[in-house]
């Protein structure tokens, strides 16, 4: 199987390497066929010292490939000169069709919390968002922007039935694997169809498509509604495991040959941890890769968790002084409860 890896810029490039070496690490001790990576430069730092956003045949390589490993691009520092940032990754949704961004929000055992409410620990929910239309369709990087000299620019914000339909039942889908698995199974649809023409038609669309799945509870809300439900709504509580569908950014795709993985933009502070990165576990579901032995989409997570335990080559629960030796291991240091928990203080800094 091989992968394109776009490393990224800042700490897109230490999540990446940290995660392709949890990767390495969870074939070796399962016995899972090797991966073949294959490093396309692209991004911010690639195009101050170029002038290009990808290397050439970039684009055609990444497609060539089984999946694109992307990591965070983009450096405030460095943008073209009508003021955007630089984002190639854009033209390889579009290229591609990665339409379905899955965003994964879940708090992992053995790892620092970031709210002080009890509940916090059982959060688990997915934010699924559409990549390619939206005000997406007119992001600087496809050249379909309308301006107009110095005193007007004109971006659409497109929404088309095709991709829509697919994105909802994508949606649907997705539900239904974590209900079957003991999440509730439900989809909430998020927009501003009270205000746009175009959000409107994606919420008919999306009360269509929910005709054809009616194990799964649908409902709506507008978007900045649900960013408040989030926090005070009981009934939007992420214990619900709930998936949100909103309107529009970075790719996932239904298809049997690639997949886009995102991870965070910040900038780097050597403090990558490889659950930065997400959508690992979508090459080991069926329908998404060719190899028996990568169907099995818990073979990363399972990874993961012992990685957070410190089970991995037999690593036990390191003490503090440990963690400050060069010896160290340094997955358990990026990994590993016992080191993430000492180590919050590095990422208050």
């Amino acid at each position: 199987m091989k992968i394109a890896v776009i490393e990224g810029d800042g700490i897109g490039a230490d999540v990446t390497n940290s995660t392709i070496d949890v990767v390495n690490e969870a074939i070796t001790k399962t016995g899972a066929p090797r991966l073949h990576y294959e490093v396309i430069e692209a991004g911010a730092g690639y195009y101050a010292k170029t002038g290009h956003d990808i290397e050439p045949d970039g684009e055609e390589r990444a497609g060539a490939a089984d999946a694109i490993f992307l990591g965070a691009i983009g450096l405030p520092s460095v943008r073209h000169k009508d003021g955007t940032e630089i984002a190639p990754h854009l033209r390889l949704r579009d290229r591609f069709g990665l339409y379905a961004g899955v965003r994964p929000v879940k708090a992992y055992p053995n790892s620092p919390q970031r709210l002080s409410d009890p509940r916090a620990a059982s959060i688990d929910m997915v934010i699924l968002r559409e990549s390619t239309e939206g005000l997406f369709y007119s992001a600087a990087a496809h050249g379909r922007s309308q301006v107009i000299g110095d005193s007007e620019v004109r971006d659409t914000l497109r929404i088309t039935r095709a991709t829509t339909e697919r994105l909802h039942r994508f949606g649907f889908r997705l539900a239904q694997r974590r209900k079957a698995k003991g999440s509730r199974g439900r989809l909430t649809c998020v927009d501003k169809a009270n205000v746009f023409a175009s959000m409107a038609f994606f919420r008919k669309i999306f009360d269509e498509i929910a005709g054809d799945y009616p194990d799964i509870e649908a409902d709506h809300a507008y978007v900045d509604a649900q960013a408040l439900n989030l926090i005070r709504n009981e009934s939007a509580s992420p214990r619900e495991a709930r998936i949100s569908m909103v309107r529009s950014a970075t790719a996932g795709r239904a298809s049997p040959n690639r997949s886009a993985i995102s991870v965070s933009e910040t900038r780097s502070q050597s403090i990558a941890n490889p659950r930065g990165s997400s959508g690992v576990d979508r090459l080991g579901r069926p329908g998404l890769c060719r190899d028996r032995a990568w169907r099995n989409a818990a073979f990363f997570r399972g990874s993961l968790r012992d990685m957070g335990r410190g089970r991995l080559r037999g690593l036990r629960e390191c003490k503090p002084h440990e963690r400050r030796t060069a010896e160290h291991h340094r997955f358990c240091r990026a990994a590993c409860g016992p080191c993430a928990l000492g180590a919050r203080p590095r990422f208050r800094e």
